[in-house]
């Protein structure tokens, strides 16, 4: 961050020590690092993450293969054909941010639950939809799940540390049954002058989110007082933290409005995964960070701490937003 506190540059962190397992002192300054990332801008780069590139390149090609298919075929595995698990397809304009269209299409996933897995009967939990013509699209998901949950289990050690809690905090507690989510989004190219946004301005909702992104650019990140691009790094995942690691904190860690608008001329693909606590977990704030505050105000003005209930229940709200259908086909 720049004297005048405008940020010049998301910070790169390496994490392989949380990953790996490495000494006490390189996990306390990796830990320190995600704290002053967490502090400045919500947003950090993560590199060592094992992660093979492989993989990615595979779900980027299976993802290109499924949405150049014909839009009736795409629609064989529409959202509405997925029950209370809401996954599968979108069309172009079919989710809203602040009640606008994005200017997006895009495949909703999650955790894989066979049909008498108790979680199933929750709402978004439960089997995916996976298009028949794109096997390899299943199979590529289905590891990047695994893959990133592992790595989420990973980044949220280094959160404790930085936190001052015990590294194992979160694992033994909000996230020993986490929920996972996680979406491919294809945002058709915008004209430059274009005023929609293939996302609109928001705020993501559970503890952390961690991002793949093509080369081509895009994303922006409301950080310092300003609009700061966030383009893709190769070897790296972007990572953001959310609603609930910001009500844990007490806003100490702030969740950071971003949006996005593909002004590259190409397709641009994304893909998201989500972090999250258990459906079922209540998320007061740290004992240590109740009434420590300390963050700057919210860009909407929301008091997460005005919020009672389940993280089910803060997910369900929000995303009904996005589809005003959710809660009627899911309860």
């Amino acid at each position: 961050m720049g004297d005048d506190g405008r940020v010049e540059r998301i910070p790169v962190i390496d994490v392989s020590a949380l990953v790996r397992g490495g000494s006490a002192a390189e996990r306390e300054r990796v830990a320190r690092e995600i704290e002053r990332a967490c502090r400045d801008t919500g947003f950090f780069y993560v590199s060592g993450h094992g992660v093979p590139s492989s993989l990615l390149d595979r779900l980027d090609a299976a993802a290109r293969r499924f949405f150049s298919l014909p839009p009736e075929v795409k629609a064989e595995i529409s959202m509405e054909r997925g029950g209370r698990a809401w996954r599968g397809f979108f069309p172009v304009g079919g989710e809203l941010t602040s009640g606008r269209p994005d200017l997006k299409e895009g495949l909703y996933f999650g955790a894989e639950l066979p049909e008498d897995d108790p979680r199933a009967r929750l709402p978004l939990h439960g089997r995916n939809l996976f298009p028949a013509g794109v096997p390899e699209l299943g199979e590529a998901v289905l590891e990047h799940l695994d893959r990133l949950t592992d790595l989420g289990q990973s980044v949220m050690r280094g959160v404790a540390l930085s936190l001052g809690l015990a590294e194992d905090y979160f694992a033994t507690g909000y996230t020993a049954d986490p929920t996972v989510l996680f979406r491919i989004f294809h945002y058709p190219p915008a004209p430059p002058d274009a005023d929609g946004w293939g996302v609109g301005e928001h705020t993501d909702y559970g503890l952390l989110t961690l991002l793949a992104q093509d080369r081509n650019g895009g994303l922006q990140v409301h950080a310092g007082g300003d609009w700061v691009e966030a383009p893709p790094i190769p070897g790296t995942f972007v990572c953001n933290i959310g609603d609930m690691l910001d009500r844990l904190t007490g806003g100490f860690y702030r969740s950071t409005p971003h949006r996005v608008r593909n002004v590259s001329g190409n397709e641009r693909l994304s893909f998201p995964f989500f972090f999250d606590p258990a459906w079922d977990a209540e998320v007061p704030p740290l004992p240590s960070r109740e009434a420590a505050g300390g963050g700057r105000a919210r860009w909407d003005g929301q008091d997460l701490r005005a919020f009672t209930g389940t993280y089910g229940d803060y997910l369900l709200a929000k995303v009904s937003k996005v589809f005003p259908r959710l809660r009627e086909d899911v309860l």
